[in-house]
């Protein structure tokens, strides 16, 4: 039986690869130009005429890679998370990190007046969302931290650092407004090969060491005690998964902007499917999470043409009333 189930649930990733591989080839052949399913296989496999090879290769599909390379991380992020502090409201928007991030890549935008490279953009990310996810936490400690404590000051945290971004984004020249504001709503508009080399070292290490810890956070999730009892140092990996959870959300972020409600909904998607062990856990919200952020891109860059609107606008109106519904269930059960 437990054999079967196995081979059911890595049916199951395999099915959520294989749509995520559908989708990355209907999203690179769909655009101002229609490029037919023959012709985005050939021109993948070097066959296919030039004119194709270079708005294939140039122009859509390092945007669609950096789409999935940052809906994974996001997931990744939230499913840490929430398998950590044991909350289901928990996602690195929720935290902090995603809104500390932004506002300290705008800071550095700013004060560079644009003139920063983008290998620098993951780091200050990286500094904006630790700050943020540290304040997050320490302020919703109080004997444990609850999961509506955690989301309340979690909003307000995110208020506070939102409200940072808009003063760099005023106090900064004008014709960077414009961009700013974009980039601020989350999307991968504009990205090359030069932003997916630099995100993707941080996704794949930080997403391998999450995969090959995982039997250690499956013990996490379970108390302290029992994990302090079969012998693993609790604080250690403790911090080991925040910090992996923080990296993965703020390199996303330097890159991306404000994507938000990946890290809340995926992990929730992947647990409905495939169960609740993190070894899995982590690989479905990753696929899901790509495959979110990818359709949210490919919606806004065909549907409102020759507008192209921000990804995280659409993962926003399906974040937030999923939100609202885990709050409705999270409050019920309190209730009980």
């Amino acid at each position: 039986m437990a054999k079967s189930s196995k081979r059911f649930v890595s049916l199951k990733i395999v099915a959520l690869a294989l749509l995520l591989v559908v989708a990355l080839i209907f999203s690179i052949g769909i655009g101002s130009l229609h490029v037919s399913i023959l012709d985005v296989i050939k021109a993948m496999l070097g066959m296919g005429e030039q004119k194709y090879q270079f708005i294939l290769f140039e122009l859509r599909l390092p945007r669609i890679t950096a789409a999935i390379l940052v809906g994974a991380a996001m997931a990744i992020s939230g499913a840490i998370l929430q398998a950590l502090v044991r909350n289901p409201l928990a996602s690195p928007d929720l935290m902090g990190t995603t809104s500390g991030a932004t506002a300290a890549v705008v800071a550095c935008i700013t004060i560079m007046n644009g003139q920063i490279s983008v290998a620098w953009l993951p780091l200050a990310g990286l500094v904006g969302g630790c700050v943020a996810s540290a304040l997050t936490y320490l302020l919703a400690w109080k004997n444990g931290s609850s999961p509506f404590r955690m989301a309340m000051i979690g909003v307000s945290i995110s208020s506070a650092f939102a409200a940072l971004t808009v003063y760099f984004t005023i106090a900064g020249p004008i014709y960077l407004v414009a961009q700013a504001l974009g980039w601020m709503a989350g999307t991968v508009y504009g990205t090359s090969w030069n932003h997916v080399i630099v995100l993707a070292p941080w996704v794949i290490i930080c997403g391998l060491i999450a995969f090959f810890q995982s039997r250690t956070l499956n013990i996490l999730e379970v108390g302290d005690q029992i994990a302090t009892g079969v012998g693993v140092r609790v604080e250690k990996k403790r911090f080991l998964f925040i910090a992996l959870s923080v990296i993965l959300a703020s390199a996303a972020v330097g890159i991306a902007g404000g994507i938000s409600f990946i890290g809340l909904m995926a992990p929730h998607l992947a647990r409905k499917i495939v169960g609740n062990n993190n070894n899995v856990v982590l690989v479905a919200s990753a696929l899901i999470g790509a495959l979110l952020l990818l359709l949210a891109d490919l919606i806004g860059r065909t549907v409102f043409v020759p507008k192209d609107i921000p990804a995280g606008i659409f993962t926003a109106v399906l974040g937030a009333p999923f939100f609202v519904y885990l709050m409705y269930k999270q409050g019920k059960r309190s209730l009980k």
